[in-house]
This record gives C-alpha cells, structure tokens and sequence, in this order.
C-alpha cells in the first residue's frame, strides 16, 4: 500500500544569505564565475575565471572591487581604457543597478603581457528580504 507523508514547514522563509550560498560553489566551480556584493566588491571567483583573466595574485582578490580587478578596455585597435561611466555598465555591476539580469561583452586587457580578451559575461541579481545584496556572473572566452 502507498504510503505518504506530508510535511509543513513554518511560513517564515529560513534567514539564508545568498552571498554565503554562492560563494562556494562558485569557488569550487568548472565554470568561469564571479560572485560580487551589491557596493562591487568581490566576494568569491572560481579558478577558472582567475585563469580567464590571467591574475596574477587570486588570493588578493576577494576584497577588491570588480573595476579595480578588470582592465577594461574598448573596442578599437587601440583598446583605450574604459570611462567611469562605462565602467559601471559591465553586466555584473549593471545587475546591481537595474535589478534585472544583465548580458554584454567586454574586452580586458591582460596582465603583463597577456594578449587582451573579448568575454561574453551574464549576470543575475542575487536578492535577500526584497533588497539586491550581490550579483552572480558567469563568463565565456569569445
């Protein structure tokens, strides 16, 4: 015979901070991935994505904002560096601001050396009692 339980549980959602949640998956992740907190500043990068942008100290990334990571730069021959405003505007920092998923690419310039790379990068929000504590990003080589 079919025996079922039914379980109810309080109608107050458990206290989960999505930061804490995603960090470390995305420490641990295959994929190339990003988590960040609602002011920028990193909270946790997988491997790959150290290796994407060839940083030289990852262990000094977490506790840095995004900008002052990424050497962003444009779309010409030249690859002038980015503007403030159009810093702002990479998907994981616009997540942040229009609260809605965010997609885009973006070209880096490389540490020492390193040729610079066109990234395609994907960002989601990550919310918490209504409010947007972070984002999480993931990025692909193009």
């Amino acid at each position: 015979m079919t025996h079922i339980e039914l379980s109810l549980s309080p109608l107050e959602p458990i206290a989960v901070d999505p930061l804490h949640s995603w960090s470390v998956p995305v420490s641990s992740a295959e994929e190339s991935c990003l988590v960040i907190d609602a002011s920028g500043v990193i909270v946790a990068a997988s491997t790959a994505w150290i290796r994407l942008l060839s940083v030289e100290r990852p262990s000094e990334l977490a506790g840095h904002h995004v900008r002052d990571v990424l050497c962003l730069i444009d779309f010409t021959a030249a690859g002038n560096e980015l503007g403030e405003a159009e810093r702002e505007q990479i998907p994981p920092l616009l997540a942040l601001t229009s609260k809605r998923p965010a997609r885009g690419l973006l070209r880096v310039r490389g540490a020492q050396g390193a040729p610079s790379r066109t990234l395609d990068a994907v960002s989601t929000p990550l919310w918490q009692s209504g409010q947007v504590v972070g984002s999480l990003s993931f990025f692909a080589a193009v």
